[in-house]
């Protein structure tokens, strides 16, 4: 289940009223990154409950954290591509929809009592038909002249009786205007036979020559004005020939400035071609598509499609930016997508501290352990709170991986030391569970080069370099060798779809603590020569005695022999 789903799903439950907050590791996630996100996001929870926090994952699980999982029946956090904000992290607009039938009048006052510029159409199930704005109001009112317009719009008649605030003497409240002109009743009868029409609607007084010349001339309505009665002979004759019989208490001048206010918001609303979003639609998304249409209003559909509300521009300076507190990494590279456009209310990691940039300052514990689990441990001591045998079988695993067993030049005496107090909390052996943890980890039969390389990958801005660092390890030296076999080809295809100068895929043997380097790129076999001597690359790949950690053996001295080579 993906964080989105999540938080819908508490939204449909009506539970979701605290800030959901994700902590989260790198891209391509090992089990540190996974273990330490679980843990850390458990002893937020029991510590601030001012705040929902969530473990989440920006990238598949590899075999051996999957292992740990399972050995502690844990769930995988739940995944996480991007942080970026959303359009329901926007403020949006809440404007009722309205049918299509609605008067342009009607509408017209709905959008003046709700200070609105926008009013979707929607039916019953609120489906969105539509949109009418102002603009469009003016111009039905402003450019249409044909007499014609108002039956062409199949006006209803409940329409017109609300527009003129009259009452239906002879016929049904029901039917349509839709057929006929609009015409004015001035002159005398004589001359009315020579522009009134079958079907026309006639606005007229009280004289009962013109109301009589009107149904004798097939007239389908007629509107009288100024609340003149209506005999019964003309409600008869009218009655008779199929002539409806209106009477409202405006004069003739305001029904004829009023009557094309009747007509229904469907003739003039946008049907077609509508822009409209999604409440999981990111803004970065978005934002292009509301700079290119100069739209005031853009509606809102939930995941049904069902209307929500509006936004506009100005939302997009307001929006609310998601929280997220990273463990395991600094590196802007590293970093789920969009982490810039996020609030990172922390971050707890223990590599070098590399390009990310906060808008404010946020806490930031780093410190130089083998681990990020270590830290982590720490934390829940310096908090008072107890660890769980399953969250402290997690650090604990995490520890053992990241360390190699101890064996990493990167474990510290804490490291150690935290190890062996979560083992015993949660029941297990280190060097046993170690050794069974690698061998989940290590088989790699029946997975893609690709699979196998983006289980532990990162990449690093190392002066003008671009770099990318695999590396995965195995108590094998005969599986290491056929990786090797599996990967040589995949590097160069890796190298030109992430744009980077050189990569290096590590292939580590954690029992002889030893490390066959693959290298691709120009001036890549130099740069190994340079940083690992008396290393020498032969097709493509140099042994490297010693060298376990990519954070403190490999990148170190790749940024070292760099520097040095810009000196020169």
């Amino acid at each position: 289940m993906t964080v989105e789903r999540a938080e819908e799903h508490l939204e449909q439950q009506g539970t979701i009223r605290k800030r959901t907050v994700c902590v989260v590791g790198h891209k391509n996630p090992d089990t540190d990154s996974i273990c330490s996100a679980i843990a850390y996001a458990y002893l937020k929870s029991r510590t601030d409950d001012s705040c929902s926090y969530v473990a989440a994952r920006a990238g598949q699980v590899s075999a051996e954290t999957q292992y740990v999982l399972d050995y502690f029946k844990m769930e995988q956090p739940l995944f996480l591509d991007n942080i970026g904000t959303r359009v329901k992290d926007m403020e949006i607009r809440e404007v009722p929809g309205v049918r299509s039938h609605i008067s342009v009048k009607n509408a017209w006052t709905l959008m003046r009592g709700q200070n609105v510029f926008t009013l979707p159409i929607t039916d019953e199930e609120d489906h969105l038909h539509g949109l009418i704005t102002i603009n469009d109001i003016a111009k039905s009112y402003m450019e249409e002249h044909d007499s014609s317009i108002v039956s062409t719009a199949r006006t209803p008649y409940r329409n017109i009786l609300e527009t003129l605030e009259a009452q239906m003497v002879v016929g049904d409240v029901d039917d349509y205007f839709e057929k006929g002109k609009v015409v004015i009743a001035v002159a005398n009868p004589d001359v009315m036979e020579n522009y009134i029409e079958e079907h026309d609607m006639v606005i007229l007084g009280n004289r009962y020559e013109s109301q009589l010349c009107a149904i004798e001339m097939n007239a389908g309505c007629l509107v009288v004005c100024l609340g003149a009665p209506v005999s019964r002979t003309i409600q008869h004759m009218a009655r008779d020939r199929g002539c409806k019989v209106i009477v409202t208490p405006l004069d003739t001048y305001e029904v004829a400035r009023l009557i094309n206010q009747s007509m229904p918001v469907d003739f003039f609303m946008k049907k077609e071609n509508l822009i409209s979003f999604r409440l999981t639609d990111y803004t970065d998304e978005i934002r292009e598509v509301m700079s290119k249409k100069r739209y005031r209003d853009f509606p809102i559909l939930d995941k049904q499609g069902c209307y929500v509300g509006m936004i506009s521009r100005r939302n997009l300076l307001g929006v609310r930016k998601r929280a997220v507190i990273l463990v395991d990494h600094n590196e802007i590279t590293q970093a789920v997508d969009n982490v810039q456009d996020s609030e990172i209310l922390e971050i707890i990691d223990h590599h070098r501290i590399g390009s990310l940039e906060t808008m404010a300052p946020v806490y930031f514990r780093n410190q130089p352990v083998g681990c990020t689990a270590t830290i982590v441990a720490q934390m829940y001591q310096e908090k008072g709170v107890p660890v769980p045998p399953s969250i402290a079988g997690l650090l604990c695993g995490a520890i053992l991986s990241d360390t190699l067993m101890f064996r990493s030049p990167t474990c510290t005496e804490a490291d150690r030391s935290e190890a062996r107090v979560l083992a015993e909390t949660a029941g297990i052996q280190c060097e046993d569970f170690a050794r069974k943890m690698f061998a989940a980890g290590s088989s790699l039969r029946g997975r893609t080069p690709e699979e196998i390389f983006y289980q532990d990958f990162k990449t690093f801005d190392i002066g003008d370099h671009k770099l990318g660092i695999g590396q995965v390890t195995s108590m094998s030296q005969g599986e290491l060798g056929e990786i090797k076999s599996r990967m040589g080809p995949f590097l160069e295809k890796a190298c030109r779809e992430h744009g980077l100068d050189m990569i290096l895929f590590m292939l580590t043997n954690i029992i002889e603590e030893s490390t066959e380097m693959l290298c691709y790129g120009q001036d890549c076999a130099e740069l190994v020569e340079s940083a690992f001597p008396p290393a020498k690359v032969a097709d493509n790949a140099a042994v490297v005695p010693g060298v376990v950690s990519r954070k403190k053996q490999v990148v170190p001295a790749l940024m070292w022999a760099i520097s040095r080579s810009s000196e020169v």
